[in-house]
């Protein structure tokens, strides 16, 4: 598996999330496991912003930036690994131009098991310490079955004759520690390994790689970034592979990696999230041009402005390109193009009963209407209506419309989300208090907004202005976030 965590070390605390300053130191841990002969391993890819440290000047009148890391891999039975170390960056002539970041990558050889990691980062260079961030971090290689390692994201690679710390399979991997893609980063690499397939797949067979990027939200496969190439089964068989994304719509994804037999069967299959953003990609109506509408439930909405109410209403659970079609072309298109687009956006939802699914949809989309339009905005167009059309309702929520300190706000907690994130929370606050529109504010929920401050922004009623350093709030009489927070209890 592979895990991407943005810390933020400021006041003595590791957090994720908020805008950089001075003031604040700040990292940004991905890991992967892998295997090996000698057994299996756990790799850390360590950043840390260059603008978020304090530089010393040195004898040779150079700048440089000292950083403590301490990292512990724990079980049951206690400390299984642990690395104390210094992370110094390069030396620098002036600190003048400090937008950059300097890595650092770490192997923690672990048997297959369950881990408690921890990680402690903090300046040398500045009096604040670090307060722990722990994740649980899971190694899986078990030997009597085929087994894929995490999938690395790379942003770029070259062939070796001389091993480093960065090579694998005879190539120098450069991680991306992100898994965010702006609009100038046009390609996405990435590297995995996939174990034990010669006792799964017969020698005189070959099997399939397969590997794809699909939308996040319904885990769509998106054809035009999807590829596969026939193997001989191996030990271990590496791949090392990219894609152009230059034309990928802004949105959240997962690019999918899969190993199929010849029967089509899936053996193996690992996802990565990741977030594009790029303005430039527009959806291309030559997708829906050969739909058929005729004699389908699209083809009897004859009234276009309908028509894009109703489609305005899908935005919730539009893709990134379908996103597009709604804020840049929507407006413009004719009845004929919207009876498509509409037809096709549910087609490909529910390709045998698409009018059934819209009119299950619909009624959502009514319910949101009655709990959570204002009076300037439809229901689907809050941010609570969005995250009750995309997720459902909540299994728990909990709402503080008048306590003394703090902005009225809800919490919603989920069970389970899109059948993979476990116990996710929302928080949703009204911070003007006159339209009743309570505005997502912070989520621990995979692609949505998170914000470990947002115990201070709710305070921030009675206290002003927010100082972003700080995550922590005393606790006052009628302030119940915190406990909000730990069990919501109301249902929708």
């Amino acid at each position: 598996m592979k895990k991407t965590l943005l810390l933020l070390i400021t006041a003595g605390l590791i957090l994720a999330g908020s805008s950089a300053s001075a003031k604040n130191l700040w990292a940004y841990l991905t890991y992967t496991t892998f295997n090996s002969p000698e057994g299996p391993y756990v790799e850390t890819y360590l950043s840390i912003a260059g603008n978020s440290v304090k530089w010393i000047k040195q004898a040779d009148g150079k700048y440089k930036a000292v950083v403590n890391v301490l990292m512990t891999f724990k079980d049951k039975t206690g400390i299984k690994a642990f690395k104390k170390y210094e992370l110094n960056s390069n030396e620098m002539a002036d600190t003048a131009n400090l937008n950059f970041q300097f890595i650092d990558q770490q192997r923690f050889k672990l048997a297959n098991g369950t881990y408690n990691f921890e990680i402690q980062v903090s300046d040398k260079n500045k009096s604040a310490l670090a307060s722990p961030y722990t994740q649980n971090i899971v190694v899986d290689f078990p030997a009597d079955k085929p087994s894929m390692s995490g999938v690395e994201m790379v942003k770029s690679f070259t062939k070796t004759d001389m091993p480093t710390t960065l090579t694998k399979s005879g190539y120098n991997l450069v991680p991306n520690i992100y898994n965010f893609y702006n609009g100038p980063d046009a390609n996405l690499g990435f590297y995995a390994e996939l174990y034990g397939l010669d006792k799964a797949v017969p020698q005189d067979q070959k099997f399939l790689v397969c590997y794809y990027i699909e939308c996040f939200e319904n885990n769509l496969k998106l054809n035009d970034f999807a590829k596969a190439k026939k193997e001989t089964p191996k030990a271990v068989n590496v791949l090392l592979a990219d894609f152009n994304i230059k034309d990928l719509a802004t949105g959240n994804y997962n690019l999918v990696v899969e190993a199929r037999n010849a029967n089509n069967e899936v053996l193996l299959s690992k996802k990565v999230f990741f977030q594009r953003t790029n303005p430039n990609a527009t959806y291309s109506l030559t997708q829906i041009a050969s739909t058929v509408i005729q004699g389908t439930f699209a083809e009897k909405i004859t009234s276009a402005d309908s028509l894009k109410e109703f489609i305005n209403s899908l935005y919730p659970i539009s893709t990134g390109y379908e996103k597009d079609f709604i804020r840049f072309q929507l407006n413009k298109s004719d009845l004929p193009t919207l009876q498509k687009y509409f037809y096709s956006f549910w087609q490909e939802r529910s390709s045998a009963e698409p009018e059934k699914a819209w009119l299950a949809y619909k009624d959502q989309v009514k319910v949101a209407q009655a709990n959570f339009s204002t009076t300037i905005k439809r229901g689907y167009q809050t941010d609570r209506g969005r995250v009750f059309l995309e997720y459902g309702p909540p299994n728990a929520r909990e709402g503080h419309y008048a306590e003394p300190n703090t902005y009225p706000y809800e919490i919603w907690q989920y069970y389970t989300l899109n059948n993979s994130q476990r116990n996710k929370k929302f928080v949703f606050y009204s911070p003007d208090m006159v339209t009743a529109d309570f505005i997502l504010l912070h989520s621990d929920a995979i692609g949505e907004q998170y914000t470990p401050t947002w115990k201070v922004f709710l305070r921030n009623k009675m206290t002003a202005p927010v100082d972003i350093s700080e995550t922590q709030v005393v606790n006052v009489w009628g302030d119940f976030s915190e406990d909000s927070w730990d069990l919501p209890t109301t249902n929708l």
